[in-house]
């Protein structure tokens, strides 16, 4: 890891602190000068901010380097939950402050998002209507699948398969799980039924999802009123009905007053599971409420097939507990890449 990226990654966890503190906190070997040099040069890239003069400067990184700057995700999770310094309570600001300022993707990810959808709009125009809804149908097979997966689903992608296309249920495996997964089927039919729906969310929209998603499974419909815990993690999400609402409609404007699609659907997927608005189920509604999003803007929808379980909840983990989105970052643009090369 380079000086820069040292001291960058510094300042996140370490926000408000003197250039002496940097180079104690980095164990910088060279002179004062070159240090602030260092600092000025990501100053003028506009990832540190300056507050103060003189011996009460202070620097802090910019809301756009807190949210996008790369930080080492191995050695994060290196520490158990409780070692870790993390922001433990909901804040409010990123929803309503921080991410309003931001550029979610640097150019050259836009570029690689860009010509993933070119891809997918040219296999769509030699199509039908009804090829595409069976490679719709073989695209949620395999969401349903990877989607109950993260969750702890035991079906493996063929016994789900079976289930979705024969409705044969899997020996040895729970009612619940197969549910899981119907409601998975169902809940996308209703996406591409209603195509349009998801263009401009609102609260009735994540909770139509839900309810769709949780039919028939002993989850609490409706926006929780108790308080929930994050396994692995001591960061705790609101507990108030009424604050949970609040955050919801925040996190729904802040989505629809982006003109990037790729940008509403990756805030979809983190801000709603970040929130968990319900008692479960939350972050199966934000990955469909994003695929939601995708397609009612006429975009390729992800079925998260290749990622691997442990990695996608570190990523989420990573932004829950340090409000930076870089890791799951990469897994959307990876996941999109891949069903526009795989699918249709």
């Amino acid at each position: 890891m380079d000086t820069s990226r040292n001291i960058l990654e510094f300042l996140h966890y370490h926000p408000n602190v003197s250039r002496q503190e940097i180079a104690d906190g980095i164990s910088f070997s060279e002179s004062d000068a070159t240090l602030k040099r260092l600092i000025s040069k990501e100053v003028d890239n506009g990832n540190i901010l300056v507050e103060g003069k003189a011996r009460a400067t202070r620097y802090r990184l910019s809301p756009q380097a807190h949210l996008s700057m790369p930080l080492n995700i191995d050695t994060y999770f290196l520490k158990e939950a409780d070692e870790r310094l993390v922001q433990t309570s909901f804040n409010f600001e990123l929803i309503t402050t921080q991410i309003p300022q931001v550029k979610i993707f640097s150019e050259d990810e836009l570029q690689r998002l860009n010509a993933s959808q070119a891809l997918f709009q040219k296999h769509l125009a030699e199509i039908s209507e009804s090829q595409y809804r069976k490679e719709m149908e073989r695209l949620g097979i395999d969401l349903s699948w990877k989607s109950s997966q993260i969750e702890g689903n035991t079906y493996s992608l063929l016994e789900t398969e079976r289930l979705l296309r024969e409705s044969k249920t899997a020996d040895g495996k729970t009612k619940e799980e197969a549910v899981m997964l119907l409601n998975h089927k169902d809940a996308l039919r209703f996406i591409l039924d209603n195509q349009g729906y998801m263009k401009h969310l609102s609260i009735r929209n994540i909770e139509d999802i839900h309810t769709i998603l949780t039919k028939e499974l002993s989850v609490d419909k409706g926006l929780r009123h108790r308080r929930v815990g994050i396994t692995g993690s001591n960061y705790r999400p609101l507990d108030n009905e009424f604050q949970i609402r609040e955050a919801i409609q925040a996190s729904c404007d802040a989505i629809n007053a982006r003109e990037n699609v790729f940008e509403k659907a990756l805030l979809a997927l983190l801000l709603f599971s970040y929130i968990q608005p319900f008692m479960d189920g939350n972050k199966r509604t934000a990955r469909l409420t994003s695929n939601g999003i995708l397609i009612a803007f006429g975009y390729c929808p992800l079925s998260f097939r290749t990622v691997d379980s442990i990695d996608y909840k570190k990523a989420m983990l990573m932004f829950y507990e340090q409000n930076n989105l870089h890791a799951f970052k990469q897994i959307f643009i990876s996941q999109y890449e891949f069903a526009t090369e795989e699918y249709f």
